[in-house]
């Protein structure tokens, strides 16, 4: 009794496991199908029917992954691929990840990444052409991407160079402008400090002022007197 308990139910794990198996291999072909006609929406629908039978399955998240990139899902592409990546499979089916890898990559302007995926394809089989030419053409793009970014770098720092030129300028500016205010202040306090010592002559002070003055005219007038009379002597004294 218990022998054929067992039995029926090994039988039972095994129906299902095939059944499971089939269906699994439904969903790929389906999703095969619909791949063909570009119905690439629909195809992942499927294979990720399938997955979700199958998680480890080979062919079904190979093909899924293959459905993203039709789709321009290259982000999702390439972590599929990355993952199936650490799947133990053979050399050829790695080679197969790593080239849709390095793809997934390269569209998405990761070319450093994308070279080392593109290597890590012909290190699983080195004659494969197609890996050769996308690695030459990510290397290319990598050296260009790097070529701009310092050019970029550069422009970066002579806008910076040139953003403190101008600062300084402002604040040699700026420091003129305030050295002329202060020199105008000071002419201002100065003339201000002028007119307080005139406002501060007493009457008596300004009268003694005004007697000099008078007196060196008075002196003047005398001294241009007796300069004319010695003139008219001399005069007279020639004529005779």
């Amino acid at each position: 009794m218990i022998r054929t308990t067992f039995v029926l139910t090994a039988l039972l794990v095994f129906v299902t496991i095939l059944s499971f198996a089939q269906s699994e291999r439904k969903a790929v072909r389906q999703g095969n199908r619909e791949f063909k006609k570009g119905e690439f929406l629909d195809s992942e629908i499927s294979y990720r029917s399938a997955v979700e039978l199958n998680p480890s399955t080979f062919k079904g998240n190979f093909n899924l992954g293959s459905a993203l990139y039709k789709q321009e899902k290259f982000e999702e592409t390439a972590n599929l691929y990355a993952d199936m990546a650490s799947l133990n499979a053979d050399a050829n089916n790695l080679a197969k990840v790593y080239h849709n890898l390095g793809n997934s990559l390269f569209k998405q302007e990761k070319f450093e990444e994308s070279v080392e995926a593109s290597k890590n394809a012909l290190r699983n089989n080195p004659d494969d052409m197609e890996t050769k030419y996308n690695l030459a053409q990510a290397q290319r793009m990598l050296a260009q991407q790097q070529q701009q970014q310092q050019q970029d770098q550069n422009q970066d720092e002579q806008d910076k160079d040139q953003d403190q030129d101008q600062h300084n300028q402002d604040q040699n500016q700026d420091q003129d402008k305030k050295d002329q205010e202060q020199d105008q202040q000071n002419q201002d306090q100065k003339e201000q400090n002028q007119q307080q010592r005139e406002q501060k002559i007493s009457p008596e002070d300004a009268r003694r002022m005004l007697e000099a003055i008078q007196n060196n005219e008075k002196q003047v007038q005398e001294r241009v007197k007796e300069e004319k009379a010695q003139k008219a002597k001399v005069q007279v004294e020639k004529n005779w």
